[in-house]
């Protein structure tokens, strides 16, 4: 009897501790998803001197966005990076884009660089994206577009080339780098007693494979234990035209340094 009661006490206690981790990580999961890296408002993205900085109002924020403006360039690569850091780190290694005659553009997430507020829901970060595009989109009309992102930001990097291809102007190339199936399916795989319905940010790639017209070009580095290969092969079997490339050796967070990646990116490029 003193038995029973004292495992039915356990059970209660264990029960207790994990519903009271699954609510932290029902309200508190921006913490575990996006690790951004403030910037101080005067201190330069990038000192180059055909970039330039500039802001887009959103509702409740102001999206810091870094663009690369050459004299008469063929179009624009719109990417959108992963869950950490800020523009410093990503707006770089910009010799690649030039010699393809490309534009960049690339913006913080709220919270990110010198963005302000804070990123609140799924819904809210494709608004912002499209934000953004919206705002530099007249400035390509009769050019090449690409749409790109590097993990966290192939999710939303799909969705937005999704969009523009059911309104008629869909991306001349979605280029997706260490991308998921969904954040859903990789949360499963990674955290697998966690309940998938706990998760507010599910970006649902997959789902958006029906909606992608043009063609895709898929990057994924052999040995990611982060967003293993197998995502990438599972979009790529969906996609209407993909190409998966291979980066032998590189993992997660190191396969932009490989050279087969820039071969490819400047392959890609080349061929618009």
């Amino acid at each position: 009897m003193v038995y029973a009661i004292f495992s039915a006490s356990v059970l209660l206690a264990v029960g207790a501790i994990y519903a009271g981790a699954i609510g932290w990580l029902y309200f508190r999961q921006e913490r575990l998803l996006f690790e951004p890296d403030p910037l101080a408002p005067d201190e330069p993205v990038c000192n180059d001197p055909d970039t330039r900085e500039f802001f887009v109002d959103v509702r409740g924020a102001r999206l810091s966005v870094a663009h690369l403006v050459q004299p008469d360039s063929r179009g624009v690569f719109f990417f959108l990076h992963g869950n950490s850091g800020n523009l410093k780190k990503w707006f770089v290694e910009l010799d690649a884009f030039r010699q393809a005659n490309f534009d960049v553009v690339m913006f913080d997430y709220r919270g990110f660089g010198k963005s302000t507020g804070q990123i609140e829901s799924e819904e809210q970060l494709h608004a912002d994206v499209m934000a953004v595009w919206r705002q530099v989109a007249p400035q390509y009309e009769g050019k090449r577009v690409v749409i790109s992102g590097q993990s966290l930001g192939t999710g939303l990097a799909a969705g937005l080339a999704a969009d523009l291809g059911a309104h008629g102007r869909a991306p001349d190339l979605t280029l997706l780098v260490s991308p998921y199936s969904s954040m859903k399916a990789l949360a499963a795989e990674l955290y697998p007693w966690v309940p998938t319905q706990v998760l507010r940010y599910p970006l649902q790639t997959l789902e958006h494979a029906a909606k992608l017209l043009g063609p895709v070009m898929l990057i994924h580095g052999e040995k990611d234990e982060l967003i293993p290969i197998h995502h990438s092969e599972k979009l790529c079997s969906a996609f209407r035209s993909a190409q998966l490339v291979r980066v032998d050796g590189a993992g997660h967070s190191d396969v932009h340094r490989f050279p087969s990646m820039r071969k490819a990116l400047l392959s890609a490029l080349g061929r618009l």
